[in-house]
């Protein structure tokens, strides 16, 4: 059994990473916003205390993203590192994932623009915790979510897509298959659903 501290708990993707992570026996600590903010090392550290993995599915709209994500970033790295929480499976954006060709998705031709700087907001946060002492591990869609689709029940590893969907249950399997293994250790990974597969691929 493995110590999970989830933070943004509440969302969907978080949420969905609770209920695998309760699944397979694990003992889980679900923190929401008011629980926990995740921009304050403080309250990092108090929620992370005595886990072994913390994962981090984290967004609050009622802040600007530009601030936001390279805060909960700074939160959980020194937050992190003062808990004695060395794992870090963070809920990655597929915009940042470079496709078949080595381009990230947000770069590509035909790619919507209208989020861009929440794009960029997003890499500034992974910017700041690939240069972090933690051992981390991003996991994103390689497209994006399928919000209403049933799930396949199970994912493999793939490179940026805008056209490839995986539901938020499979992609539940995928973050919790990082907290127990460590498969894939300072990277960036997406994934995408397939029947039948648990494990990732290359």
């Amino acid at each position: 059994m493995t110590r999970i501290v989830v933070f943004g708990s509440g969302g969907r993707a978080g949420g969905s990473a609770v209920a695998e992570a309760r699944g397979r026996g694990h003992d889980v600590t679900a923190l929401v916003r008011s629980a926990g903010d995740v921009t304050d090392p403080g309250a990092v550290q108090a929620g992370a205390r005595g886990h072994d993995v913390a994962i981090a599915a984290v967004y609050d709209g009622s802040r600007d993203p530009a601030e936001f994500f390279p805060a909960a970033a700074t939160g959980l790295i020194e937050g992190l590192a003062r808990a004695g929480v060395r794992r870090l499976v963070w809920v990655g954006l597929a915009s940042l994932l470079p496709d078949a060709d080595g381009v990230p998705l947000m770069d590509t031709a035909g790619y919507p623009q209208d989020y861009r700087s929440f794009f960029l907001a997003h890499r500034a946060a992974l910017d700041a915790i690939r240069a972090s002492g933690l051992d981390w591990v991003a996991v994103s869609p390689s497209g994006d979510f399928d919000h209403g689709g049933a799930p396949v029940g199970g994912y493999q590893l793939a490179p940026g897509d805008a056209d490839a969907r995986i539901t938020y249950a499979d992609h539940a399997v995928a973050i919790l298959d990082e907290a127990e293994r460590a498969e894939a250790r300072r990277a960036h990974v997406g994934v995408i659903g397939q029947a039948g597969r648990t494990t990732p691929v290359s």
